[in-house]
Formats: structure tokens, C-alpha cells, sequence
């Protein structure tokens, strides 16, 4: 057990562009007069803010977390999504004072100061909810300087750019391709159920998805911010992964294919508008135009399903506060499986648009009927809304990175089947 490191209390400020000002105690990156303006969003998960603050999804974005504390478990260097803390600033009601657990290797106060990011504690975040879910997300800033009037923080606030038309993938995407080769180790469902396989079936395809009879399966893992676990996920699964740019070629992925040098195609989460993503589009455009058996097996989650609808025609809309926490109910209107899941996400695919250029919507989000997931009928491509690689089910979306093994190996399109583990 260990006591927070934080300093004598600093007060600290989050201004919203409606015009409302909370106070509370500044936590981090204090002292350094930081003045962050950013859109302003909240996530209900009870657990997981080390994921949350890493998560790629969240860079330009102010985060509120609902649950009343936090920071009680620390921080630890394994539940990292990436290499840095990505939101531009934290919101809390109470940061805890002590942390206790056996990986804990800092307090969360001190990883933000580290980061160089600014938290804020002692608002009243149920407050500030209710306001994000009547009024919108929206910009803010949030500061510890205290030279700044509320009047000028307010009209920063109204002075920042709406997230709607960024492109913020260039951000957090890697610049060069690179090899993944890290599993869910311990974490491995196939190594506490060595028999789940496919859709969570009894049929020891353990096997056949490590390659055993087969080589290894090969993806190219466009990041556009991917997650880490995504990747744990793929490679646990026994594939070969290599991120590459958001920037590459459809000519460079049309030759990896051909050559036998890649077998799927995965299009990752990340942030800002999708609309905005305008050269991946292009070149997923192309991806998907193939036909005659040359169709690249493709999967994407959360951003990589919105740029996926984008190439096929689809539109896609900013939702009023979106998404956000590890309780989201998703319904597969194919199965009729009801999935928890976790999600990331303040755009997405308008579902008429969607099926008027041949897309087929396979999962709806059960609480505003949003479209969570869909694919193709006609070529191996296929994508959600959420992250199955999240684990608040725990296990409940997990079937999915095995539907992507299977669609590779056949190169059909993907067929979700019933689960039956046990």
C-alpha cells in the first residue's frame, strides 16, 4: 500500500464552451500553469482509466470519469493500450490518496505529472455528466493557472476547434511498419480453456489458428491508433502482425497479398472524425473493389469500422455525446447474442446509408439502436463498433478476432455462429 504523492492542494478550473466553470483541486502536471483546451467527454466504466488514459481513441479529448474514485489500484506499466498517456486531461471526484495493489509502480498523480498532463479532483462529476448528456460533448479547458479570469477560459473554450472535421490519426499512427509479436500471455483465454476455438466451440482449433498444421497467418494491422490488446489479441491467436502506416499504399497492400505475404487486412481504432481520414479512405476504396476471389480478408473495430463504411459510400454523423464505458449492450441481429461491451466511439455509420451501398448491419447497440457492426455478403469483410479486445464481458466479444482466423483460412465471407462453451 502507498499514499499519493501529491503536492499541497492547487486549485484548478475545467471551463466549458456553454459558458459553465467547475472548480476543484488540480492533480498531475500542476505548477506549470498548463492552459489545455479540448473536446470535453465522460466514460462510465468503474474500472480501467490506465486503458482509458492510454487509449489512442482519446488523444484531443478531456476525460471524465463517472465512477466516484479513482486512482485507488495505481498504475502499473502492463495495462498500457500505448506508450503514452493520450487524453489532453483527466476529470475525477476523488483521486484517491492511497493506491494499493501488488503490480501498482506509481500513483496515478504522479504518471499524469510524469505525462505532463493536467488532472482536476473534487469536481462534481455528476454534475458535469448530466450537462455532457443534456447539452453534448463540447469544447473545454482545463487549467491550474490561476491568472486566467473564468470569462477568458470560457471564451477559449468557445475558441477551440469542434472535434468534427479533425484528422487527428497522423497523431498517434506509426510511421514505419514494425513487427508485433506480444500475446495476452497469462491473460489467454486458450490457456485456461485450451479447447475454446472458433465462436467459442468445443473443437481444438487451437491448432489449426497458431498454424501448427499451416504457416502462420499474416496481418497487416493499418494503425491508425491501434490498441495493444487488438494486437495481443491477433497475435494470440497465432498470427503474424505487422502495424503499418495509415499512410500506406493500396498498391503496396494489393502486392503483399498477392505475393503470399499477407493473408488479412485489419483496420484499427483511433480518433478524431473519420470523414477527415480522407487518403485512407481512398486507399480502402480500392481494397474493397476487388473482386474474383482477390478480396482481401479484412476486419475493423471502432474507427476502422466508420472508415470502412466511409470507403463502401456510407455516411457517418457525430453522435450527441457518444459512447463511452465497459457497459455497453450490443445485440448480433444475425444470432440474436447479446454482447457487453466496451466502447470508444463520439461518431457513426448511418445504417441506411450503409445498406444502400450493399453493406449488411450485424450488430445494434440496444440502448439508442445505433449501428454497431456490419459486413459484406459477397467478400470476407467485416467490422464493429466496439472493442472486443476490452474484456467487460469478459469473454463475450472475444469470438470475434477467431471469426477473423477462420475468414482468412476459407476467405469467405464471415459467418457468425451460435456460441457453446462448456
Amino acid at each position: 500500500m502507498s499514499t499519493q504523492s501529491s503536492p499541497a492542494a492547487v486549485p484548478g478550473r475545467l471551463a466549458l464552451a456553454d459558458g459553465s466553470v467547475f472548480h476543484g483541486v488540480a492533480f498531475g502536471a500542476t505548477g506549470r500553469r498548463l492552459c489545455t483546451a479540448a473536446e470535453v467527454v465522460f466514460n462510465t466504466a468503474m474500472t480501467g482509466y490506465q486503458e482509458a488514459l492510454t487509449d489512442p481513441s482519446y488523444t484531443g479529448q478531456i476525460l471524465v470519469m463517472t465512477s466516484p474514485m479513482i486512482g485507488n489500484y495505481g498504475i502499473n506499466g502492463q495495462d498500457v493500450e500505448s506508450v503514452k498517456v493520450q487524453v489532453a486531461g483527466m476529470v475525477v471526484r476523488e483521486l484517491s490518496r492511497v493506491h494499493s495493489n501488488f503490480r501498482a509502480e506509481m500513483s496515478l498523480h504522479e504518471y499524469l505529472s510524469r505525462a505532463g498532463v493536467l488532472g482536476l479532483s473534487e469536481v462534481d462529476t455528476r454534475a458535469l455528466t448530466r450537462r455532457l448528456r443534456t447539452g453534448g460533448a463540447m469544447s473545454g479547458v482545463i487549467t491550474d493557472d490561476a491568472s486566467i479570469s473564468d470569462a477568458e477560459l470560457v471564451a477559449r473554450a468557445k475558441a477551440a476547434p469542434s472535434m468534427a472535421g479533425q484528422n487527428l490519426v497522423p497523431a498517434v499512427g506509426c510511421t514505419s511498419g514494425q513487427k508485433w509479436t506480444e500475446t495476452l500471455g497469462q491473460w489467454s483465454l486458450r490457456e485456461q480453456l485450451p479447447g475454446v476455438g472458433v465462436d467459442g466451440v468445443i473443437r481444438g482449433v487451437k491448432a489449426a489458428a497458431s498454424g501448427s498444421a499451416e504457416r502462420p497467418l499474416r496481418v497487416l494491422a493499418l494503425d491508425c491508433g491501434a490498441k495493444a490488446n487488438i494486437l495481443r489479441n491477433l497475435t494470440d491467436r497465432g498470427c503474424e502482425v505487422e502495424l503499418v502506416p495509415h499512410t500506406i499504399s493500396a498498391a503496396e497492400i494489393i502486392e503483399r497479398f498477392d505475393s503470399g505475404r499477407a493473408d488479412g487486412l485489419f483496420i484499427s481504432n483511433g480518433p478524431g472524425d473519420p470523414a477527415a481520414v480522407e487518403a485512407t479512405i481512398a486507399t480502402l476504396r480500392q481494397i474493397l473493389a476487388r473482386r474474383d476471389g482477390k478480396v482481401i480478408p479484412t476486419f475493423g473495430i471502432c474507427l476502422g469500422h466508420q472508415l470502412l463504411g466511409l470507403a463502401l459510400g456510407a455516411r457517418t454523423f457525430k453522435l450527441p455525446f457518444g459512447h463511452r464505458g465497459a457497459n455497453q449492450p450490443v445485440k448480433n441481429v444475425l444470432t440474436g447474442r447479446v454482447e457487453i461491451t466496451s466502447q470508444n466511439h463520439g461518431f457513426a455509420v448511418d445504417p441506411e446509408s450503409l445498406k444502400a451501398v450493399g453493406g449488411e448491419p450485424t450488430h445494434i447497440h440496444l440502448n439508442d439502436q445505433t449501428l454497431a457492426g456490419f459486413r459484406l455478403k459477397d467478400r470476407p469483410v467485416f467490422c464493429v463498433q466496439y472493442h472486443p479486445e476490452a474484456s467487460p464481458g469478459p469473454h463475450d466479444s472475444s469470438p470475434l478476432f477467431d471469426a477473423f482466423v477462420r475468414m482468412m483460412r476459407e476467405k469467405k465471407p464471415v459467418n457468425f455462429e451460435p456460441v457453446a462453451i462448456g
